[in-house]
């Protein structure tokens, strides 16, 4: 519908109403405007007001208002000269002092984002990246503003170069400059009371509230912050939670959660991440400034008031307790336990994969992700175990047995990347690490003889597909190979712009399952000296076999760990003026029984699900 100038008789009406313009020839409105909506405001420069729209006591410079939106008592909501709306803006995301700067813009995702913070070493890929991106920021680049349809704006202090989209939700606002709200109708964004925003995205579908101060970043979907959160020069992807806390120079990928005062996350790289309260990190060694960084590989934790000296890194699902004041590297002992014991961190591998929170946490993530729009910008892969994950166990592996090897029967300890990890303890891990291989491969192998019905399909395999090396690409897992394929499709250009990007990685994406696949046959082909097709059908029930009974002995040894939380100690403090039978009492209306605990009856359930499909499995097999 095209716009038209205002009549003089709906000039007059908004005269009446208070309304003010220095120059109403630039007010354009639609031919079913109503004047009457229109109340005690003031507009400057370039305005277009769409129908059904609503303005009281506020102030408009330079601005498309689309149909239906509602604005009131807004101080001032305006564009000063061009701007691109916050696109193609620089953050120093993970090191403070630069040297990983991020464009961002307002469809990035956290697997091009990787690419840029992480590839520094190839100045031809981050500029081709680079490029793109303000390609795309030129096209945005102007000098009106726009408030999307169906939104929502009042009670708000200053609006200034904002991109507003539509049914976002901005109450009680104190400042918001230089950015975009890319909210959408399927996924709206709320803006709430006294927040303060300058040059940042938000993507649908994301709360930030509650006097949060965001300056130079990034909010990824379906993202929380609030309870005063303060965020400088970081990005934070989908579902991530920032409360009460701060973050400076972080890379917070997908389910990246923080909930807690006097928790500081700086210059440091998560995804999938919970800090405990008053976790901590230093950056720097008093030395060339706050340089360092810091790498918690996907869904780490660290314990109440724990700290980390940077540089280090963190293995996958691994918990850090304690303060650590030297550098350490556990990136190939996932599972783990890191402690601080007489100043040494103490590493004890693969423990944590028996714990509640391991499983509970990888099963609640699915659940949690609360995107709703069409498109979504990060690539998510969820499972547990995956190439990535079971490639580190078979480096820690390799290492505690090389460690093993060497050490004296006399030593207590052994040391490896600034770890202590106890010489009595090493049989016991490596055993733990090959129970996670045989459930990996035969949990592989059951998906592939479920989705054919002819064994010799199931075990062949795309060999082109294969890459020993594997990478947790900011939430995606992704082969070796198709991270380089991709890196050199940018760079020739056969990449250009970054739409093709995210179909590309949409589409190596869309192949994972036959790249797992590929990996877990030469997996299977070292470990039995064939390939998966050549296998005996014993050696295939065996993989079978051998995938149910550590998978519910894994199940077995979680239950184990949540009985804990029914035992006495856990009884202490209910019934708190009764004796015994009232404190069980109290403690079952409350917490319940330990049989009727839902997560307890879904384990049980699952491990009653493994037995059943391998049975069916075997006997299937048995009948060829």
């Amino acid at each position: 519908m095209e716009y038209r100038k205002l009549t003089s008789e709906e000039i007059s009406i908004l005269e009446k109403q208070k309304c003010r313009s220095d120059n109403w020839d630039t007010v354009f409105v639609k031919d079913n405007f109503r004047a009457n909506y229109l109340i005690n405001s003031s507009f400057e420069g370039k305005i277009f007001i769409g129908e059904n729209v609503k303005i009281k006591n506020s102030n408009l410079k330079n601005y498309k208002i689309e149909d239906e939106c509602i604005i009131e008592n807004v101080y001032s909501l305006s564009v000063e000269g061009e701007t691109t709306f916050g696109n193609g803006i620089t953050i120093n995301v993970l090191n403070e002092g630069g040297g990983r700067e991020l464009l961002i813009y307002d469809k990035l995702s956290s697997q091009i984002a990787y690419l840029i913070v992480t590839c520094r070493h190839d100045e031809t890929l981050i500029s081709k990246l680079n490029e793109m991106i303000k390609k795309y920021s030129a096209i945005i680049k102007s000098d009106l503003g726009f408030v999307g349809k169906g939104s929502i704006i009042k009670n708000c202090g200053f609006i200034k170069n904002v991109l507003i989209g539509e049914c976002s939700k901005i109450e009680g606002a104190a400042k918001l400059s230089e950015g975009t709200i890319a909210s959408s109708k399927f996924d709206p964004v709320y803006i709430g009371s006294n927040v303060i925003a300058s040059h940042f995205i938000i993507q649908s579908g994301s709360v930030v509230n509650d006097g949060s101060i965001i300056e130079n970043s990034f909010i990824g979907q379906g993202v929380r912050i609030g309870k005063q959160y303060s965020i400088e020069n970081c990005a934070f992807f989908c579902n991530c939670e920032g409360f009460h806390g701060e973050a400076v120079s972080v890379f917070a990928g997908p389910y990246t959660v923080t909930h807690h005062k006097s928790t500081l996350l700086i210059a440091a790289m998560f995804s999938f991440y919970n800090a405990g309260s008053g976790s901590n990190q230093s950056n720097h060694m008093y030395k060339l400034g706050p340089i360092h960084q810091g790498i918690l590989e996907r869904g780490a934790k660290t314990g109440s008031f724990s700290y980390m000296l940077w540089p280090s890194r963190v293995g996958a699902f691994s918990v850090v307790i304690g303060k650590h004041y030297n550098n350490f590297d556990t990136s190939e002992f996932p599972f783990s336990y890191i402690n601080e014991e007489d100043g040494k961190s103490l590493l004890t591998p693969a423990m944590n994969l028996f714990t509640v929170g391991t499983k509970r946490d990888s099963e609640k993530w699915p659940a949690r992700d609360r995107r709703k729009d069409i498109e979504k910008f990060d690539i998510v892969n969820f499972e547990l175990f995956n190439p990535f994950i079971v490639m580190r166990v078979l480096q820690g592996i390799n290492v505690l047995s090389n460690l093993l090897e060497k050490a004296k029967k006399e030593q207590e300890f052994v040391t490896y990347k600034g770890l202590t990890i106890k010489r009595l303890l090493i049989k016991t891990c490596i055993k733990y690490y090959e129970l996670i291989l045989k459930i990996f491969i035969g949990s592989q192998l059951v998906k592939r003889l479920e989705k054919f019905s002819d064994i010799k399909s199931a075990l062949n395999y795309n060999e082109n597909l294969f890459s020993y090396q594997w990478i947790d690409f900011a939430g995606m897992f992704i082969s070796k190979n198709d991270y380089h394929k991709i890196q050199e499709l940018i760079k020739s250009n056969s990449i250009s712009d970054l739409k093709k990007l995210r179909e590309e990685l949409n589409k190596i994406n869309d192949d994972y399952v036959e790249s797992a696949w590929s990996w877990t046959a030469k997996l299977i082909e070292e470990r039995f000296g064939k390939k998966p097709s050549d296998l005996s059908k014993e050696q295939v029930i065996q993989i079978i076999s051998d995938w149910k009974e550590n998978s519910i002995k894994l199940n077995n040894m979680i239950l184990k760990d949540a009985e804990k939380e029914f035992d006495q100690n856990s009884k202490i403090g209910f019934g708190i003026d009764g004796d015994s039978e009232i404190q069980e009492k109290d403690f079952e209306s409350v917490r319940g029984k330990f049989d009727e605990n839902k997560f307890v009856a879904n384990l049980k359930k699952d491990s009653e699900l493994i037995s059943k499909k391998a049975e069916e499995i075997i006997s299937r097999l048995l009948t060829i």
